[in-house]
């Protein structure tokens, strides 16, 4: 026998302990439908790959941002270890995909006892990007394992852009 089969809602994991009509008011079972619904995201994403907003980023996720300019869309990503050879960019329609794989070596050996660690994975970013983008004059820069992506905006979209001027009362 074990414990589960003392608790009513241990037995059968699809039901919770309910008020007798069938509706879960309980604190406890709210609490406890709470957290399992936690760690059941969690391990949904770990499992999946897949970042807070559902795009797949595999188990090596660069951080990026993502900023605004009157001129365009700069995107800086952190890519520590890698080289330019290792990444790839590519544009269609309002998305902009990086991919890329991560390959580090380390070994050491000393007293006999020999260690070798090796830590590689491959990701991919998908980042999606405003309406009014010029993806034929895009430029990318890879420097001390940042890149860097600017693309412009085209003429239409900044003429599009309007400013309201703010007036003291």
């Amino acid at each position: 026998m074990q414990i589960s089969d003392l608790i009513p809602w241990g037995r059968d994991k699809s039901r919770t302990p309910t008020d007798g009509d069938g509706t879960t008011t309980s604190p406890l079972a709210m609490l406890q439908r709470d957290i399992n619904h936690v760690f059941e995201d969690f391990w949904h994403k770990v499992e999946n790959g897949r970042n807070g907003q559902g795009g797949p980023v595999g188990l090596f996720g660069p951080s990026a941002d993502v900023t605004e300019t009157e001129d365009g869309i700069e995107v800086a990503v952190e890519l520590p270890g890698m080289s330019v050879e290792d990444v790839d960019i590519s544009l269609s329609g309002d998305v902009m995909t990086i991919r890329g794989e991560k390959k580090a070596k380390h070994e050491e050996k000393r007293r006999g006892v020999y260690l070798s660690e090796r830590s590689y994975g491959a990701f991919a970013r998908t980042i999606p990007l405003p309406p009014g983008v010029d993806a034929d004059k895009a430029e990318a820069r890879f420097e001390k394992g940042v890149l860097k992506v600017s693309l412009p905006k085209t003429a239409e979209a900044q003429a599009r852009v309007r400013r309201i001027p703010v007036k003291a009362a």
